[in-house]
């Protein structure tokens, strides 16, 4: 290589350098602005100065990444709820001009995030996060995939649906558990370590809610071990407290509940987190309630009250103060105050009603049913497994055929239309040929998640083989109250599981059980009509006598005598 040529690359190398070095340079200058405040915390207004300059300087230089991080901290920083919006819109919009499908859906998530935590709205919130999980498919970091889940969870929870919410957690507490064990940068050990502790927190709610006391006790004293040294910590060390005060208020503890929930309260003021701030009111109210302290207890729950005025939340689990309010001041003869929580009650059942009904939608219909598709388009990949599900299908098919045929041929006929309040029956009777078992209908599929409903199914069981539907009292919304469901979700899987509205559910369960006493036992055919029908919890004679001719094809005189002949008896005068 002659001198020239050394020459001419000399320069190029030269050049090449000096770019390099300018970027480098350009990027320190980004850092050393976010060096500068990085370690303020969430909220600190003093921050966005430094944010301002930083998004100017990203403006002036066209850098879209800088720009699009600029605009994030700036939504972490402010701490005007309505100010986060603004800046997580601004996030979007540069996700969206560089066609940046991961930054898009972290902008998505970010927005959702203001309208979960600040604004505790949940519908809105969700929204976002759906808009997330469909642009989060090409992203593969696993701190965002399960930031992400953890949110989705937070959802299901909040309408009930704790078993499907402990699958979102339980994936999330094994992701971050692993995270804190390893050696990393401040700053993503403390995103690391909320993640844990709020996941933790979600968990003890979820089996609290399921009356798995053992597992969320143990998780309580994790959650108070994990946040206690720790000042940076306070806002989760304040839900362990909550949940340590619900924890002495099982077990009757009133002192002590009092205590713990007393200091959960600075914390959750602090960050205005007015959602479990409520949850605590409610809890201090009713250890109080029962200490003896009503006039304290009914401030506890009025604080409630006010905190849903001012932002038009509640949580299911604190609806119960209302009622208490409204007998509190009905006893004391204020027919004013009795009857501006019955308004209240109104407002509050008519939120979460609509809300139970939009979320559930979402989640399932868009959510679930966004990943069970990807899980099919993974296996749609490969064609042996697609020729095995077509085998399957073909055998599930024979067989259900064949169970039906085996149904219709096997089916007894009766005497009579066999109709009840205009359901036609099908010319079939009951099918209670064990205790516990349900005559046989088409039934349809409910938008509630499998979780509840294998959970609402297993205690209608419980409830048929124990014969509590002889207790005349028995009301739809005592049962859903009982079951722990929604009285909306219990109507809904009695209708199709069962087949009937709830009425004629515990019409036909309690006119077979009649039925079959008539058939088995003789003691039986000394009564009346009168006799049996409060025996078996129908109110009137009347609606017995009524509702057996219906489901029997005959009515109850003719029935007796039809079995007393049957059994060789000697027939007697039946009052019906």
């Amino acid at each position: 290589m002659n001198r020239p040529q050394i020459h001419f690359l000399s320069i190029i190398l030269l050049f090449l350098c000096e770019l390099l070095f300018a970027q480098q340079e350009k990027l320190s200058d980004f850092y050393l602005i976010q060096r500068q405040y990085e370690n303020l915390p969430e909220n600190d207004a003093a921050a966005l100065p430094l944010v301002g300059k930083l998004i100017q300087k990203a403006k002036s230089e066209n850098d879209h990444t800088q720009l699009f991080l600029g605009y994030k901290d700036a939504r972490y920083y402010s701490a005007d709820p309505q100010i986060k919006l603004k800046y997580a819109d601004s996030a979007i919009y540069v996700a969206k001009a560089i066609r940046n499908d991961s930054l898009l859906s972290s902008a998505y998530m970010s927005k959702g995030v203001v309208y979960y935590f600040y604004l505790k709205k949940y519908k809105l919130a969700l929204n976002e996060y759906l808009k997330a999980f469909e642009k989060n498919k090409s992203n593969k970091d696993p701190y965002y995939r399960n930031k992400l889940n953890y949110h989705i969870g937070v959802v299901k929870s909040y309408i009930g649906y704790y078993k499907e919410a402990l699958n979102n957690f339980e994936e999330g507490r094994a992701f971050f558990e692993g995270e804190i064990k390893k050696y990393q940068h401040p700053n993503l050990m403390y995103g690391n370590q909320r993640g844990y502790l709020n996941t933790i927190h979600q968990m003890i709610v979820c089996y609290r809610k399921l009356d798995d006391n053992k597992k969320a006790d143990s998780l309580i004293a994790v959650g108070l071990a994990g946040s206690s040294k720790n000042a940076d910590y306070k806002q989760e060390h304040s839900y362990f407290l909550k949940e340590e005060g619900i924890r002495e208020f099982r077990n009757k503890h009133y002192g002590n509940a009092v205590k713990m929930l007393n200091n959960s309260l600075a914390a959750l003021i602090q960050v205005n987190d007015f959602a479990w701030l409520t949850v605590s009111y409610s809890y201090l109210g009713r250890a109080k309630w029962e200490q003896g302290n009503i006039g304290e207890a009914i401030r506890d729950f009025e604080n409630i009250d006010s905190i849903f005025v001012k932002h038009n939340f509640v949580l299911p689990e604190v609806r119960h103060i209302y009622v208490d309010l409204i007998n509190y001041y009905a006893d004391n003869k204020d027919s004013a105050k009795s009857l501006y929580y019955t308004r209240q009650l109104l407002k509050v059942d008519k939120i979460l009603e609509e809300d139970f009904v939009y979320l559930s939608s979402k989640i399932h219909h868009e959510y679930d049913a966004d990943k069970l598709l990807q899980e099919k388009d993974k296996l749609q990949r490969i064609s042996w497994i697609r020729g095995t599900v077509y085998v399957i299908l073909l055998f599930i098919f024979s067989f259900g055929a064949f169970y039906l045929l085996l149904r219709l041929r096997s089916r007894k006929t009766v005497i009579g239309r066999n109709s009840v309040l205009g359901i036609n029956l099908a010319g079939g009777t009951l099918n209670m040929e064990e205790e516990g078992a349900f005559r046989m209908r088409t039934y349809r599929k409910t938008d509630i998640g499998n979780g509840i409903v294998e959970d609402v199914l297993r205690k209608l069981s419980e409830f048929e083989a124990n014969h509590e539907y002889l207790n005349e009292h028995i009301k739809l919304k005592s049962m859903a109250k009982s079951f722990g469901v929604n009285h909306n979700y219990l109507s809904e899987i009695i209708q199709a599981h069962r087949g009937a509205n709830f009425h004629l559910y515990l019409c036909e369960l309690r006119i077979s059980y009649i039925t079959k006493k008539l058939d088995t036992d003789k003691e039986y055919h000394k009564y009346t009509s009168d006799t049996l029908s409060k025996m078996c919890g129908i109110s009137s004679r009347t609606n017995f006598s009524k509702v057996f001719q219906q489901i029997n094809g005959m009515s109850f005189t003719q029935y007796l005598h039809k079995v007393k002949s049957e059994l060789g008896s000697v027939p007697i005068s039946v009052n019906e």
